[in-house]
């Protein structure tokens, strides 16, 4: 994702030195003692004939997804009027750069694009999307060709998205029952469809050690999965059927730790992190409390937040060719939307961004007392009125 963006044409500062002036001389400290209160936006928003001035690059959002846009598979009206602000139906006139970040996951970045595209009416890139997985494509530089256990989503669907990001020795749990359905008799053994490609191939795992436990996204199976990690995490060597330790012997990686998510039904459902506090109790309980160490992905880990703020850059870049970065950065204030104060408030808050929280999914109250929000509003509608409102007046 971050690739295909940095592969475009980039001009260079020096050959667009007007319009870089236009978008960036305001920052500068000359610039401010120039300006009144409002007058960087009646300025940026002045009739242009190029279409790159369409931009306010100073202001950046993030937004959650379940709970803020949409309810399941219901499109809130108001996430659509929201996003349609963001692209340009505004007062500012301006396009502001936007990002979904989200927990969620099980697709890739691609589908989860098209998917809120077709709900909502407006065009997203899949540049724009933060799944909880998206950041362990970085761990290709360590695991590209070594053999990993890749736990959660429907079938192989979480495999087939490593194996995109360039994991080149992919198993699943549905994978360890077929080679041996004893693993886990609780279910009927699966079919040749519902394997990843690696376990088309019927490994032998007890003389096929692992390296690692990436933990993708929320479990289909619970019982399941959490007896092929925890075996894969305590096998001695790494290799299945072998004797249990009562120690780690492969690392552990894990991504979206909410408990709790918003959907159709009334009250919250049990999220990827349920998954996550069951597990450590096993271990804890099967070890006598050897540690069980883990690095963790997605929301309020500020893994996640750098990772959109680069994709925000990204978008920058495309935008506005020649974007001096680092100045921007000095001027750009990012907003992030969402209605789980333990995640996205928490994060928000924690990378330095102007937290607002909603009142359309998890949270229903005035405000959080552990991770207070800068603002609480009902919706995503008037958290962005409020941001552009904000923008309007505001001196850079």
């Amino acid at each position: 994702m971050l690739t295909m963006l940095a592969g475009r044409r980039i001009v260079s500062a020096t050959a667009q030195p007007q319009l870089l002036r236009r978008h960036l001389h305001l920052c500068t400290p000359a610039a401010q003692e120039r300006l009144q209160p409002g007058e960087l936006a009646l300025r940026m928003s002045a009739g242009d004939d190029n279409s790159a001035c369409d931009w306010q690059l100073q202001t950046a959002v993030a937004l959650d997804i379940d709970g803020v846009l949409v309810r399941g598979k219901r499109a809130l009206d108001e996430g659509r009027r929201a996003l349609q602000m963001l692209s340009g139906n505004n007062r500012l006139r301006r396009r502001i750069p936007f990002v979904l970040l989200t927990n969620g996951g099980g697709v890739s970045e691609a589908d989860k694009a098209a998917d809120i595209s077709r709900l909502l009416g407006v065009e997203i890139r899949p540049e724009q999307v933060v799944l909880a997985h998206s950041p362990m494509r970085a761990l290709t530089s360590k695991y590209a060709q070594k053999h990993v256990l890749v736990v959660g989503g429907k079938q192989s669907r979480c495999a087939d998205i490593a194996q995109a990001y360039g994991f080149g020795n992919v198993s699943t749990p549905n994978d360890v029952v077929a080679w041996n359905p004893s693993a886990w008799p609780f279910m009927q053994p699966p079919t040749a469809d519902q394997l990843s490609g690696q376990g088309a191939k019927r490994r032998d795992y007890a003389n096929d050690p692992f390296h690692a436990v990436m933990v993708f996204h929320d479990s289909f199976d619970f019982g399941r999965d959490l007896q092929v990690a925890t075996d894969v995490l305590r096998s001695a060597n790494a290799t299945l059927g072998s004797e249990f330790v009562n120690r780690q012997t492969v690392p552990l990686y894990m991504s979206n730790s909410d408990l709790i998510f918003s959907n159709d039904y009334p009250r919250p459902r049990f999220g990827q992190g349920a998954y996550h506090v069951c597990l450590r109790a096993m271990w804890d309980a099967l070890t006598a409390g050897a540690p069980l160490k883990y690095t963790l992905f997605g929301k309020p880990n500020k893994v996640q937040y750098q990772y959109a703020e680069r994709l925000l850059d990204q978008i920058a870049l495309a935008a506005v060719p020649g974007t001096d970065l680092p100045q921007l950065h000095a001027c750009r204030r990012i907003f992030a939307i969402g209605d789980n104060p333990a995640a996205d408030i928490a994060g928000a808050n924690g990378a330095g961004w102007t937290s607002v929280l909603v009142r359309t999914g998890v949270f229903d109250g005035s405000n959080d007392a552990t991770h207070p929000a800068h603002l609480v509003t009902d919706h995503v509608e008037d958290a962005v009125n409020w941001i552009i409102e904000s923008e309007l007046g505001r001196r850079i």
